[in-house]
């Protein structure tokens, strides 16, 4: 497989811009204003029916939100998750039960829609996002308790980047991506 490390010519700067960071500026604090804009990009992504099925359970470093999720997070993510202005829970409702779609198979894929558009609007606004599965799964939902329906799938941590995005970052190339799917493994 070959990998294309630049962007080609044309993406948008905040695409091509993006980038996971291992550590982050303790002292990059998430505002409510900011807060609020990512929850607003959040909430105008597309998603099957408009269903909407995705929610948030945001904590910052201080709040004591930010003390119950700080335990579940595995070693792997603590060591710079913990350090981020904002941690997100993103969830999703697939058993929605109220009209004709009672089950969706959508709601993964939605809720990873808003969680792009949030991505978006954090570097728009000069944070970086990374998103991550390295928690205790089952104990962070025993500690959170959301309603029947609803389901963790994902964390994001999102903050001021203590770190450069580095110089290469290996991406598949186009080509790979349209004969992927059509040819065995290696």
């Amino acid at each position: 497989m070959r990998h294309d490390p630049e962007p080609r010519g044309g993406i948008h700067p905040l695409l091509a811009g993006r980038f996971s960071p291992h550590r982050f500026d303790p002292a990059g604090a998430v505002d409510d204003g900011k807060l609020n804009l990512l929850l607003e990009a959040a909430r105008w992504a597309p998603s099957a029916g408009n269903s909407q099925p995705w929610g948030f359970h945001v904590s910052r470093p201080g709040e004591a939100e930010h003390a119950r999720v700080l335990p579940h997070l595995a070693p792997s993510s603590a060591r710079w998750a913990a350090g981020a202005g904002l941690l997100v829970v993103a969830l999703t409702r697939r058993h929605v039960g109220d009209g004709d779609l009672q089950y969706s198979e959508f709601a993964d894929y939605d809720l990873g829609q808003a969680i792009a558009h949030m991505t978006v609007q954090a570097q728009a606004l000069g944070l970086a996002a990374h998103q991550f599965r390295a928690f205790d799964l089952e104990g962070l939902a025993e500690e959170l308790d959301p309603a029947p329906g609803w389901a963790i799938v994902s964390m994001v941590a999102v903050g001021r980047a203590a770190e450069e995005a580095p110089a290469v970052r290996p991406r598949r190339s186009v080509a790979d991506l349209l004969a992927a799917p059509w040819t065995e493994a290696e």
